[in-house]
């Protein structure tokens, strides 16, 4: 899934000019390094903190969305960590794909696998959100931790499935020849798998919750944040994945990304939108429920309590650290 910047030279046997086989400018330059760098210098700590708070929320609520919420946070960690650190800053970055080509298409799997995983986990929780506010007396029957979890561990064996016949992906920055059917297979899967399919879920579920809520005059306040957390997450993957869907598209049938600098920079432009998906739920969460808030303070609090008597049982039993510690503490 990963791009990075395109140094093969054109093959002779490829009937192009010149002046169209010369590789695409690069106008972001190293913009998007640094981008990526502070997404994930911002978005895994704030995934980790996402992680242990839905945890407590889960252990204590026993609700099935919050078990949602807990695989979805997984799976952006997953996906920050071989999209935007291993294939974006450390593949397409540092190492200027220098890779053995057998581990490039390895880690191409784990990016599409991690990727799904992040997109699918939604799935469900949309589902669940439809029958906790259509059809709650079914509820308790059709939603429970045990189906929950299976529920969660096969979109997560799924999703990995479902990333093997991306071994075969084409580099779009070094592929110059025209797409192959195989390409054509693979990108249109791509787009039906991360965009369209779930895109469609979401809104046929969601126009059936929110036409439901609309219809009540006072629906429950615990359910009404839990959907608006739904809407808010569904409607912001929507908008930040759109344009890497279309440019891919256009990408396929009308310009190539390494030979038209305006296609090349929309490229750019539209996976950093997307990436940054993944470090956005957080802040969504903390917006909307004031629930999730408190829990944030909570754990931030007791993670504080830990340190500070970490620090007094390190003080005590080593003096020499207290006479360099203390003035920094005052």
């Amino acid at each position: 899934m990963s791009e990075g910047h395109n140094a093969t030279p054109p093959g002779p046997s490829q009937g192009v000019g010149a002046a169209e086989m010369e590789k695409s400018p690069c106008v972001l330059g190293v913009i998007p390094l640094v981008y990526y760098s502070v997404l994930l210098c911002l978005g895994l700590p704030v995934n980790v903190l996402n992680t242990v708070v839905l945890s407590s929320l889960a252990a204590k609520t026993k609700k099935s969305s919050y078990c949602y919420l807990l695989a979805l946070s997984a799976s952006d960690l997953l996906t920050q960590f071989f999209i935007v650190f291993v294939g974006f800053i450390l593949e397409a970055g540092l190492l200027a794909r220098e890779l053995p080509e057998a581990m490039a298409h390895s880690v191409s799997v784990m990016e599409f696998a991690a990727n799904h995983a992040s997109i699918w986990i939604t799935v469900p929780l949309t589902v669940d959100r439809y029958y906790a506010l259509c059809h709650p007396l079914r509820y308790r029957a059709v939603s429970y931790p045990g189906r929950t979890y299976k529920v969660i561990a096969t979109v997560f064996v799924a999703s990995l499935l479902t990333g093997v016949p991306f071994y075969w992906w084409s580099d779009l920055w070094r592929v110059r020849s025209p797409p192959t059917p195989l390409d054509q297979v693979l990108v249109w899967t791509h787009c039906f798998i991360i965009y369209f399919v779930p895109c469609t879920v979401f809104l046929v579920v969601n126009s059936i919750i929110v036409h439901k809520l609309g219809r009540r005059r006072a629906p429950s306040g615990r359910s009404g944040k839990t959907t608006a957390i739904l809407l808010a997450v569904t409607t912001v993957f929507a908008i930040l994945w759109a344009p890497r869907t279309v440019v891919i598209i256009y990408h396929l049938y009308v310009s190539s990304v390494n030979r038209d600098w305006k296609v090349h920079l929309a490229f750019d432009l539209a996976n950093m939108l997307a990436m940054t998906n993944t470090a956005v739920n957080f802040f969504l969460y903390c917006f909307v429920s004031k629930r999730f808030r408190v829990t944030v303070k909570e754990v931030v609090r007791s993670f504080c309590k830990r340190e500070e008597k970490a620090f007094r049982w390190i003080s005590a039993t080593s003096p020499h650290v207290v006479s360099f510690s203390c003035p920094l503490c005052v």
